[in-house]
């Protein structure tokens, strides 16, 4: 299912976002200032995903989109980006079954090429044992890029048409790695800093944003609900004015 742009027409709007997206960021830093290495905010950060999966079950978002390695992460040191892979062979291996149960469906997307082969085998193994779950879709996007997102669907869209022009976003919007998911209506950031960093670049048109100084192996159920409190204050226009969300508030 190809979910409309929100450039392209008004999504349904809930005092729940229907989809939450997370750069899961601070896990060094928690480590850091706990003078632990690296390797240990990582492993806590695995903890913060449980926390924030299990959490947005109960408050009913349907669809949770995670930013754990993105295609500028291989410039970090060799070991640590060894580490990462580690870390994500052996989170499937454990997780997977306990997300089956749950009914709660896991989706990989990046350029995933780049992992070795034992990495690919799980994470296609995971993608099939829980293609049917409905309650929550959970989306890790790994070796990401908004960039390469975008390209790659354009390359996609250009080899279905070959010798069309004139495309329009209703045309790319299949090719993009999350056309399962509706776009994002709360991103978060972690850690402090207040930037996309390539993240969903299409997606994130009118989403809207929250920042938070927690780092990552913090963040739990009470700093979710901190920033779904300050989604809910937010009026989401989509181009309209104050004015036309009163009216059609009172013809509701």
């Amino acid at each position: 299912m190809t979910h409309l742009s929100s450039t392209q027409a008004v999504p349904e709007i809930s005092s729940v976002p229907r989809h939450i997206a997370i750069i899961m960021d601070g896990n060094g830093r928690w480590a850091t200032k706990r003078f632990l290495p690296r390797v240990a905010g990582h492993g806590k950060g695995v903890e913060a995903v449980r926390s924030v999966v299990e959490a947005c079950i109960v408050r009913g978002v349907e669809y949770l989109t995670l930013f754990a390695f993105s295609s500028e992460n291989w410039r970090r040191p060799a070991d640590e980006v060894s580490l990462l892979m580690r870390l994500f062979v052996t989170a499937l291996e454990r997780e997977v079954a306990k997300m089956h149960a749950n009914d709660i469906r896991l989706k990989v997307i990046g350029d995933l090429s780049r992992f070795d082969a034992n990495l690919q085998t799980l994470i296609a193994g995971a993608e099939r044992r829980t293609a049917n779950n409905r309650r929550l879709t959970v989306t890790i996007c790994a070796n990401y890029g908004g960039r390469w997102d975008i390209m790659q669907a354009v390359e996609k869209m250009l080899a279905a048409n070959p010798g069309a022009t004139g495309f329009s976003e209703d045309q790319l919007a299949p090719y993009l790695a999350m056309a399962y998911a509706p776009e994002p209506d709360l991103f978060i950031r972690t850690g402090g800093e207040e930037r996309i960093s390539n993240f969903l670049l299409w997606q994130l048109a009118y989403t809207e944003l929250y920042f938070t100084d927690t780092y990552w192996p913090d963040f739990d159920a009470v700093a979710l609900d901190a920033a779904i409190i300050s989604y809910r204050e937010r009026e989401r226009r989509f181009g309209r004015t104050s004015e036309q969300l009163i009216e059609q508030k009172k013809a509701s």
